[in-house]
């Protein structure tokens, strides 16, 4: 092996080590309590249902389900997916979706569809990491948006756009954001919309945790809202079936879908034929919505058990929001604290307890005295355990 290599393309620059490779590395270390990944609830997953799903596509005498299938994605999935959105008020045809694998791959096609290097990506403030890797590649600059209770602040982005004439790109996690936990206001996706089209915009809705509703009224898509065809949709199976089928999709106009399905062909030719078919089975056998609810049921009262355990055992001057669905609560520490370091130097060493240290969330100017905790990944009982010793650890050393 040479001890030199070539040197790499530039777009290389922007791709480098990030939490989430390192939190998944610490959610299979048993001595470690992690409430750092994005993970659902393993004890929650429908095994017995997937296992008759495998067996049965496996079994298929065609065997189509072992073939090649179609790059856009298996017809029937298709139609069932646009049922599902259809369902939620956002009226969709089969022609309309393209199957991913997950919809962490959207993210990556939009950037390579629509950046070129150098042009600026309209991002929340904090927004979720794995956007900020999946548009590393396309070379972007970005523009922040600070958030509030309501979501993103649009006065704040109206002002942006007339300041960045070249971003054509808006990305938006609108219901229980990743981090921060908060939800779009209607008033907010309205104006969200129009300003999309007095500005030439695209915009990205990603919505993995959509589902995953508590409290209050579910608000309509943006891709419902859209009067230009300007959302690209993307959806999951990640949180609501189970993460490891890697299927997510987007919904978009035409012209859009058409270049993303280009992308598609290019990156991987097709999504697993045999996920794609184990889980059209899924849909076709069993009621997707009792097991969202059963979801919404186990995850709304986890949420209520940590925040408890917060209340009781983080130090006052500690705050976390207490969102309306969602995965993750949100902590804010006092100004001056790095919560990388504490993670670094305490969290794990002494309390064996792992968060997602907030400063990665930010596009531009990280702000350390954050971080993103996990509720639905472990039990009761365990966010107990660790919230309690977290929240010693801070007591100590705070």
């Amino acid at each position: 092996m040479p001890n030199t290599l070539p040197p790499f393309a530039r777009r290389m620059d922007m791709v480098r080590p990030s939490a989430i490779r390192d939190l998944l590395a610490l959610g299979a270390d048993p001595s470690i309590l992690s409430f750092g990944g994005g993970y659902p609830d393993a004890a929650l997953f429908p095994r017995d249902l997937l296992q008759g799903v495998f067996r049965d596509a496996i079994a298929d005498p065609s065997g189509d389900p072992l073939q090649y299938a179609p790059s856009d994605g298996l017809p029937r999935l298709r139609a069932q997916i646009a049922a599902l959105m259809t369902a939620d008020g956002t009226p969709t045809t089969p022609d309309e979706v393209l199957i991913l694998q997950g919809s962490q791959q959207g993210l990556d096609f939009a950037a390579k569809m629509l950046v070129n290097p150098g042009e600026t990506i309209l991002v929340e403030d904090p927004t979720f990491l794995g956007a900020l890797i999946a548009f590393a590649p396309a070379q972007p600059r970005y523009a922040a948006i600070p958030m509030d209770a309501e979501g993103m602040d649009l006065d704040a982005l109206e002002r942006t756009l007339a300041e960045t004439p070249d971003a054509r790109l808006l990305y938006t996690v609108p219901d229980f954001q990743n981090p921060t936990g908060a939800t779009l206001s209607l008033p907010r996706r309205h104006r969200l919309i129009d300003l999309a089209n007095r500005h030439d915009l695209i915009l990205l809705e990603d919505t993995p945790y959509r589902h995953i509703r508590f409290a209050g009224d579910s608000l309509p898509t943006l891709k419902s809202l859209d009067t230009e065809g300007r959302v690209i949709h993307l959806g999951s199976f990640s949180k609501i079936l189970v993460p490891a089928l890697r299927l997510g999709w987007a919904v978009a106009a035409p012209p859009l879908l058409e270049r993303l399905s280009l992308l598609k062909v290019a990156a991987d030719t097709q999504t697993s034929t045999l996920n794609m078919a184990a889980t059209s089975l899924f849909l076709d056998r069993h009621d997707l919505q009792a097991h969202i609810a059963t979801l919404r049921a186990a995850y709304r009262r986890k949420k209520e058990v940590m925040l408890d355990a917060i209340r009781q055992h983080f130090p006052q001057e500690v705050t976390v929001t207490d969102p309306d669905g969602g995965l993750f609560t949100w902590a804010r520490f006092p100004e001056g604290f790095d919560a990388t370091a504490f993670l670094r130097d305490h969290a794990l060493p002494e309390a064996r307890v792992a968060y997602v240290p907030g400063g990665t969330f930010f596009a531009t100017h990280p702000r350390p005295n954050h971080a993103r905790i996990n509720f639905s990944a472990q039990s009761e009982d365990r966010i107990r355990q660790g919230i309690a010793a977290l929240g010693a650890c801070l007591k100590d050393h705070l």
